[in-house]
């Protein structure tokens, strides 16, 4: 089956008691057994739902994966996979991640004595230079949130593998209609099921995807003991999320793309950035590695804070909130939001600015998107 049938089809089965198209929601806690130690395919929510099953399934399938893992947040199946390491390991991980991914690094894992060094993951090589005999994960983000630098997931495995180190991609920004990571060597891919997963800014969601099936028992683990579950209501969502995920997503890049070639031509902006645009430094890598470039275009202005804050209030269709994701479009100021956990040296150094704005181009008619762009610059 080729990516929308999938998407359509798979954990989906039409419902054998009822021959209901759609997954029905299980909304129970409990499942009864057939005698002492006999239960039937389930026992209780937390371990094992039907309807979550089908997400946890469509999910691999879409990521050509042999196994899902639903988690209850992005952040909890982060937390999943780091729940392979113990303490006195170490990480080796691009420096431009999400700041909440960042915060559980430092603010959580670290004291719990996992160290981690960070490198210009636009550079393969700086991944080798970083390997220490402690290393048990490698870990990138790509594109990366917010500036959209690209890693080469290739290279990048082949280092890690090379070191016996496995790599965990959150693939998050392009979903899994633009990038496959399993495909080009990760082992590992987590998601934010939130965001294009889910599509419509009405559940929060997690996942993670391997076709090993060591690492998949591990995680699968930790998810039943701590417990960081989606309810079924959330699965049930963002499967029906999933269903339109291919056509959604080619609506979002080709609206994305015409706002950043409007962006890069406007006066005054500084600087635009997106993978679509033959200025981006790594188009090349993005045009190898993706089958699209996705549909966040971030851009800089010259003023800072004060000419962004003017800039923001002129908008009258893209909402200024944080999340990205939906079919509306968003604008988001990383440096107060998405990276406020970041000191301002930490995103100096990382090239985030005061005048960096994010936006997630959603599905709207892209006349109206540059028209409100267009109007809001105006009035900064």
């Amino acid at each position: 089956m080729r990516f929308s049938t999938k998407a359509i089809r798979v954990g989906q089965q039409p419902d054998p008691t009822t021959g209901s198209i759609i997954v029905p929601v299980y909304q129970t806690v409990n499942f009864t057994f057939q005698d002492v130690g006999r239960p039937h395919a389930y026992e209780y929510s937390r371990s094992a739902n039907p309807t979550r099953t089908a997400l946890e399934q469509c999910l691999a399938a879409l990521e050509e994966a042999r196994f899902g893992l639903a988690f209850s947040s992005g952040m909890a199946a982060v937390d999943g996979v780091l729940s392979l390491l113990r303490p006195g390991d170490h990480v080796v991980s691009a420096e431009h991640i999400y700041g909440g991914t960042f915060r559980l690094f430092e603010q959580v894992y670290r004291p719990r004595g996992v160290s981690f060094t960070y490198v210009d993951g636009t550079r393969p090589q700086a991944f080798a230079k970083a390997m220490q005999p402690a290393t048990k994960l490698v870990w990138v983000e790509t594109p990366a949130n917010p500036l959209l630098q690209l890693v080469d997931v290739r290279a990048v495995a082949k280092i890690a593998h090379e070191h016996g180190v496995k790599l965990v991609a959150d693939n998050t920004f392009p979903s899994p209609y633009f990038q496959r990571p399993l495909t080009q060597g990760a082992d590992i891919v987590m998601h934010s099921t939130t965001k294009y997963v889910s599509g419509h800014s009405d559940v929060i969601g997690g996942a993670v995807v391997t076709s090993d099936e060591r690492l998949y028992e591990a995680i699968k683990f930790y998810q039943n003991a701590a417990g960081a579950v989606p309810g079924t209501w959330d699965c049930w969502l963002s499967l029906r999320g999933l269903k339109t995920l291919a056509v959604r997503m080619k609506q979002h890049e080709a609206n994305a793309q015409a706002v950043a070639e409007f962006l890069d031509k406007h006066p005054k902006v500084q600087e635009t950035i997106y993978p679509g645009l033959p200025s981006h430094p790594q188009h090349e890598l993005a045009k190898a590695q993706m089958d699209g470039f996705g549909a966040i275009v971030t851009f800089r202005l010259n003023g800072g804070v004060e000419q962004v804050r003017q800039f923001v209030k002129g908008l009258k269709l893209f909402l200024f909130a944080e999340s990205l994701g939906g079919v509306e479009s968003l604008a988001c100021h990383p440096s107060t939001m998405s990276h406020a956990t970041l000191t301002p040296e930490e995103r100096q150094r990382i090239g985030i600015t005061d005048g960096t704005i994010r936006l997630s181009v959603g599905i709207e008619d892209v006349e109206d998107l540059i028209e409100d762009l267009d109007q809001a610059l105006a009035a900064c």
